[in-house]
């Protein structure tokens, strides 16, 4: 790859979202040394946007810096699983809150259409992933607060961190899917306090099965 396919975003933006895909499909595993020689060489670029790259990582959580000895994978202890799980659940709870209370029957009808589509795909464990992640992602768009979202956007990349996913865990897919169910049910009947305490439920038995 050289480093004019890597246009035309910043050059820097371009090699963190590289890394990124590395770093949660496993090719860098967490507490792995990252080789900025050799992965400069392989995409044809200095280390100056690659350290760029690692710098926006280690905003996010996903690289550690250590001094003298370079960028590490982060590695995800149980404290710092607790500690997400416990943010997302307090976050997500509230959001789903705020929709119960302010989503139009539109909004709500297409939340139901995605759990009907997470129905369909309980036996795809990759599809469920992808619309279990589209669920939530988009209960918090309807909530409507652009400095949540963006915390439980970085939260979830600390979560993907964790080498035993919660829904890699037998039975969670569908103990998952029918909290989302209870989630979904207490959204179109607009109860708001229900839908809260059925998504941080969701949240802490998603931990218990994570760690």
């Amino acid at each position: 790859m050289s480093a004019l396919s890597l246009a035309p975003r910043a050059l820097y933006e371009e090699v963190a979202e590289l890394l990124r895909q590395r770093i949660f499909s496993r090719e860098l595993e967490p507490g792995s040394w990252i080789d900025e020689l050799r992965i400069a060489e392989q995409l044809g670029i200095s280390r100056t946007p690659l350290r760029e790259a690692l710098k926006v990582l280690a905003a996010e959580g996903l690289v550690t810096m250590k001094v003298r000895r370079g960028a590490y994978v982060t590695e995800v202890s149980e404290k710092d699983l607790r500690d997400v799980y416990h943010l997302l659940a307090l976050l997500e709870s509230d959001a789903a809150r705020v929709v119960a209370e302010r989503a139009s029957d539109e909004q709500l009808a297409e939340l139901q259409a995605q759990h009907a589509a997470l129905e369909a795909a309980v036996d795809d464990r990759d599809r469920f992933f992808e619309i279990n992640e589209a669920f939530h992602a988009r209960l918090l768009a309807m909530s409507d607060n652009k400095w949540r979202n963006q915390m439980v956007a970085d939260l979830r990349k600390v979560m993907k961190l964790n080498r035993h996913h919660s829904l890699f865990k037998s039975g969670r897919i569908e103990q998952s899917l029918a909290e989302h169910q209870g989630i979904v049910q207490a959204l179109t009947d607009r109860q708001p306090e229900l839908a809260a305490q059925r998504m941080s439920a969701h949240f802490m038995n998603g931990l218990q099965a994570a760690q």
